[in-house]
């Protein structure tokens, strides 16, 4: 079998880190994208090609959900996940030997706002609204195909942190503004995960072929907002942080064209089957995290 990985959408923050690392690990990587240069979405024979004897399909694709969530970006957000899900199965069963494993991006904003108890994948409660909605329909086209020789894993991924992009561009322009205080009520909890840690997953996915099935991608330790803000502000040197209200919150999200939901929602999301499986975080806690992709 050839040492190839097939990223479909490939070419964002966390696609490209993947990309980087699968590369320097001596695999072929051959990216579905609409960007020129990569297999594109518009011929499902080249990408049918690109899959046929590869080592794994990892699907990233869909459009970013930092934006207004008014109907046409709604559609576009649901459309680009579970039609790009729905095309890449199709062509899996058009080949000979498709990977042995499909691994597909899904969210942990599938579970409900809790700041009661944490949420892992046996007694994670799902939760309802626009984004649970996409989240169900974005897993539902996913394990909808029937693959005898592939295993499939929806990683249900935290809010990843990384040096290159992601969250952390606007977190440090806060920051820089002297608006590095708690968000809201500042108890909510923040989920998140190091982006080298979620390609750590990965390879444990590929290396176990005893996982399938949905997995949580978030740090063993989430913090409260406060908290996360305080390691921020520390890590970068600022003393003072004005906190943010709601209503400050609601017009500043207005104003930057996305909405408060990503800051405001409570994400307490435990790994539990990857520790169980014995998975080991490089990146256990919050300001080990931070000081990595600060300095």
């Amino acid at each position: 079998m050839n040492k190839r990985i097939v990223l479909a959408g490939g070419t964002g923050f966390i696609g490209n880190y993947l990309r980087n690392q699968f590369a320097a690990q001596g695999y072929e990587v051959k990216v579905i994208s609409r960007k020129p240069g990569n297999v594109a979405w518009s011929d499902p024979h080249a990408i049918a090609e690109a899959l046929e004897g590869a080592e794994s399909l990892i699907n990233l694709a869909g459009k970013s959900v930092d934006c207004r969530y008014h109907n046409k970006n709604k559609d576009e957000i649901l459309k680009s996940r579970t039609e790009t899900t729905s095309l890449l199965g199709k062509a899996m069963l058009l080949c000979d030997n498709p990977p042995p494993l499909w691994i597909n991006a899904s969210t942990a904003t599938i579970y409900r706002h809790a700041e009661d108890r944490p949420m892992t994948e046996e007694n994670g409660e799902i939760g309802s609204g626009f984004s649970v909605d996409v989240a169900k329909a974005w897993e539902n086209a996913f394990f909808s195909f029937t693959l005898p020789k592939t295993r499939q894993a929806a990683l249900r991924i935290a809010i990843v942190l990384g040096k290159d992009g992601g969250v952390m561009v606007p977190y440090k322009h806060l920051i820089a503004f002297g608006l590095g205080g708690a968000q809201g009520p500042g108890n909510q909890m923040f989920s998140w995960i190091h982006v080298d840690d979620l390609f750590r997953i990965i390879r444990f996915i590929m290396e176990h072929e005893d996982i399938s099935g949905v997995i949580n991608c978030a740090s063993p330790h989430p913090v409260p907002n406060r908290e996360f803000m305080k390691r921020l502000r520390s890590v970068l040197n600022k003393r003072v942080g004005f906190p943010s209200p709601r209503w400050l919150l609601e017009i500043g999200a207005f104003v930057i064209r996305t909405e408060t939901e990503l800051i405001l929602k409570s994400r307490w999301v435990i790994p539990e089957r990857l520790q169980k499986h014995g998975f080991a975080f490089r990146f256990n806690h919050i300001h080990d995290a931070l000081q990595d992709i600060c300095k």
